[in-house]
């Protein structure tokens, strides 16, 4: 039996195409190892969106090697994609494999053994070739045209009780800092029918709650046959932020059942044993009146929207390519909040991106004030080859990117305080997950439908019995910086 290890960078999608792959070699016979061992095969799930991802990617690969120089090394994603050449360079990788090319793993490695087999007997000619020029088993083709949403799937994931969903691959927005459409082509979604039955042998095996994923979430439902509402979606790229044209596509009103990512949630929430269904992140487009009154009449859903932001300044946004003006986005979180009772809104946000003044910056800390976001993301632009802002003029500088990041995070503390401190006093319902050691004392940790963290001290000689229960509890006062303290019983 040989042993593989894998290793995951970047996003939630990738970590769900990890867990996928794990599966396809469990299902080969594989053994699976810890990362830290020897391994005779190490999969590295690579990163793209920075350069400083590439770097991770790089280090992974190399660290592989040396902890076992005769093992079988695979590159994977987004990295493998968008350098090709360059990966092709490394000593160090034996396997390339692209995106939409990850459920042939197991494939690829049984032909890379049996070749390799074959090799002995030629072993002298070989070693001479490979001095020469460097051989790869590559399977990666043009992103680009690729059409069909890759086949993956899993059983069950790392965690015990909340399980990611990849739904969609691709993007079809080209945000000018971003290298991810290049890397992941275009939009491509899942077939209703594969997610069902992802989520409903997920249920069976205790699965409580659900995360629906994809690379540009918001456009699920182009691509698939069967969708009136694909090329609704599809026009979204085209109409700018004119906002009477923006709120007739995504949601409109059915007049024949449609497949989006309404319609879906729609399905997923008639499955017994899932309790919870939560949203990966989301395009201020998709957020009108109707999607919204929709979504609040589903108890499972959860309250917790991370709705992507990257700038509060107009002038900054339309450097960015973003579809959207400050208002819009502004009326999307008062509809969020006009329908769900203290939801938890989430963003992320861009700090020095090309020709950022101090003016635009300073407009942007006060917009990020009047939204009062829960919890920010806050990255400092990372200039990425291959995309429009790599050639912009006025690169900030990396000292004002880091005074900028650290002052967001700053204004950031006092907002998110006042957003839990909401919650003392009121019952809450957790879905425990696991033990853990804060300041010496030991308290169950769960997370409310917010995505709000909250411990219960746990009784002496008390048993960690809890895991994968929704239990319904007081909030007493605010532990510690992001957790809540409730009542053990």
């Amino acid at each position: 039996m040989r042993k593989a290890a894998l290793h995951n960078l970047g996003c939630k999608v990738n970590a769900y195409e990890t867990e996928s792959m794990q599966q396809i070699l469990e299902q080969a016979g594989y053994k699976i190892v810890s990362f830290e061992e020897e391994a005779d095969v190490y999969v590295i799930n690579t990163c793209s969106v920075t350069n400083m991802a590439d770097k991770k990617s790089r280090q992974m690969l190399h660290r592989a090697k040396r902890r076992n120089p005769n093992s079988v090394v695979v590159a994977a994603g987004c990295y493998v994609q968008t350098a090709i050449e360059q990966v092709q360079a490394e000593k160090d990788i034996d396997i390339l494999i692209g995106n939409n090319k990850k459920h042939e793993l197991a494939n690829l490695l049984e032909k890379y053994f049996r070749e390799k087999e074959s090799f002995k007997e030629q072993k002298e000619k070989i070693e001479q070739k490979q001095k020469e020029q460097k051989q790869h088993w590559i399977a990666i083709e043009d992103i680009a045209k690729e059409k069909d949403y890759e086949d993956l799937k899993i059983s069950h994931t790392a965690g015990h009780t909340r399980a990611f969903i990849k739904i969609q691959d691709g993007c079809n927005q080209f945000c000018s800092y971003c290298i991810i459409p290049y890397a992941r082509g275009r939009v491509r979604s899942r077939k209703v029918s594969d997610i069902m039955q992802e989520v409903e042998i997920l249920a069976s095996n205790g699965y409580q709650e659900v995360v629906l994923t994809g690379i540009h979430l918001s456009s699920y439902g182009i691509g698939l046959e069967d969708s009136v509402s694909s090329k609704k979606t599809e026009e979204l790229s085209k109409v700018g932020s004119e906002k009477k044209k923006t709120d007739l596509v995504i949601v409109k009103e059915n007049k024949k059942m449609e497949i989006n990512l309404l319609t879906l949630i729609q399905k997923i929430h008639k499955i017994k044993g899932i309790e919870r269904i939560r949203l990966g992140s989301l395009e201020a487009q998709i957020i009108t009146e109707q999607f919204v009154q929709e979504l609040a009449k589903l108890p499972k859903i959860c309250p917790h929207f991370h709705l992507s932001l990257q700038s509060g300044c107009d002038t900054t946004l339309k450097r960015m390519n973003r579809r959207y003006t400050c208002k819009e986005y502004e009326e999307k979180c008062k509809l969020l909040r006009k329908y769900f009772q203290h939801p938890a809104i989430t963003t992320d946000v861009i700090v020095g991106f090309p020709g950022e003044t101090e003016e635009e910056f300073e407009i942007t800390r006060e917009f990020l004030k009047k939204i009062q976001f829960f919890e920010m993301h806050i990255f400092k632009y990372s200039l990425r080859k291959g995309t429009p802002a790599a050639k912009m003029e006025h690169q900030v500088s990396e000292e004002i990117k880091a005074k900028r990041s650290d002052i967001l995070f700053e204004d950031s503390i006092p907002i998110n305080r006042k957003y839990l401190k909401w919650y003392i006093g009121q019952e809450v319902e957790v879905l425990m997950e696991e033990c853990i050691i804060l300041d010496e004392k030991e308290y169950f940790i769960g997370h409310t439908k917010e995505y709000v963290k909250c411990a219960i001290p746990k009784i002496e000689n008390q048993t960690c019995n809890l895991q994968n229960k929704l239990i319904k509890r007081r909030v007493l006062s605010l532990l510690k910086e992001h957790i809540l303290l409730m009542e053990n019983n």
